[in-house]
């Protein structure tokens, strides 16, 4: 597959703030580098302005692991340092300036967390990319996600079949069994852009259009894995292309990433971060 145009050639006169800012709501004591994952991610795949909202605790750590372009936003955080719901007024002031937003990996399931998280989705009217504890923060609360829906410009959700079963309220094994139906059903009644993960992950809208991704290997079964992929997908929404379109490529990008890092390292070997490694050879084999 060729990746679009807009994403592969730029003008000679380009500047960072031509391929888009985003802002990733990630990270907590247990979770750091999930956090770093999805900035780098985003990065290399031609983000122009990548901002890390976590909690002010981690940033001194969060720093010393994360790439140097890679800027920081630290968050008023909880005692037992999450973020805190406290931090809306200035996620909201600082989201003025992002015209994406990814929420979720490595976030927790911290309460207040939580709550910050369902506050933030309502409210946001860029593109949003939600993952990881943003779908858990969204399981039985389907009314958030219908009002995210109507005042974002689009919204993208990846979840691994654990998450999308959580969201329904079914087992995962019950979701693996009806992929494509459910993933449909979901995306329909909620208009929004689904990338169901897994094996021939499924990337689904609410007018109809599908994708089965054909790239990715088992030795993507790894911790992380899924942080890069949600970089990817904000990077691409952050370079203009619409929610589907941005959610199909990123998918088939970070699976061909996959692919290209299992045949070096091997498919027990890799890890998260051999797959952002390999990302602007994936661009390249699919330019």
């Amino acid at each position: 597959m060729r990746l679009p145009t807009r994403l592969l050639r730029r003008k000679p006169d380009s500047n960072k703030g031509d391929f888009g800012s985003i802002l990733i709501l990630a990270g907590s004591p247990e979770f750091s580098g999930a956090a770093v994952l999805a900035a780098e991610a985003a990065l290399r795949s031609g983000a122009g302005l990548v901002t890390l909202g976590i909690p002010k605790v981690l940033n001194n750590a969060v720093i010393k692991i994360k790439p140097k372009e890679v800027m920081t936003l630290p968050l008023p955080q909880t005692k037992d340092a999450h973020l805190s719901a406290a931090a809306l007024g200035k996620i909201k002031a600082f989201i003025k300036k992002a015209g994406v937003l990814l929420v979720g990996p490595g976030l927790s399931r911290n309460k207040s967390t939580l709550s910050l998280v369902r506050n933030v989705v309502r409210s946001f009217d860029g593109s949003l990319v939600i993952d990881a504890d943003g779908l858990n923060a969204l399981a039985g609360k389907p009314g958030i996600l219908k009002l995210a829906a109507k005042k974002a410009k689009q919204v993208v959700l990846t979840p691994h079949p654990g998450e999308m079963g959580r969201l329904l309220g079914l087992s995962a094994d019950a979701v693996q069994r009806k992929r494509l139906a459910l993933a449909g059903k979901f995306a329909s009644e909620n208009k929004v852009i689904l990338a169901l993960k897994g094996h021939r992950t499924v990337v689904i809208d609410w007018r109809g259009n599908s994708y089965i991704n054909n790239t990715g290997n088992p030795g993507m079964s790894t911790a992380g894995s899924g942080d890069v992929l949600a970089g990817i997908v904000a990077a691409f929404l952050a370079q203009g292309l619409e929610g589907f379109q941005a959610a199909k490529y990123a998918v088939y990008l970070h699976g061909l990433a996959g692919d290209l890092a299992a045949k070096e390292k091997t498919q027990p070997g890799m890890i998260a971060s051999d797959i952002t490694a390999h990302i602007p050879q994936a661009i390249k084999r699919s330019s």
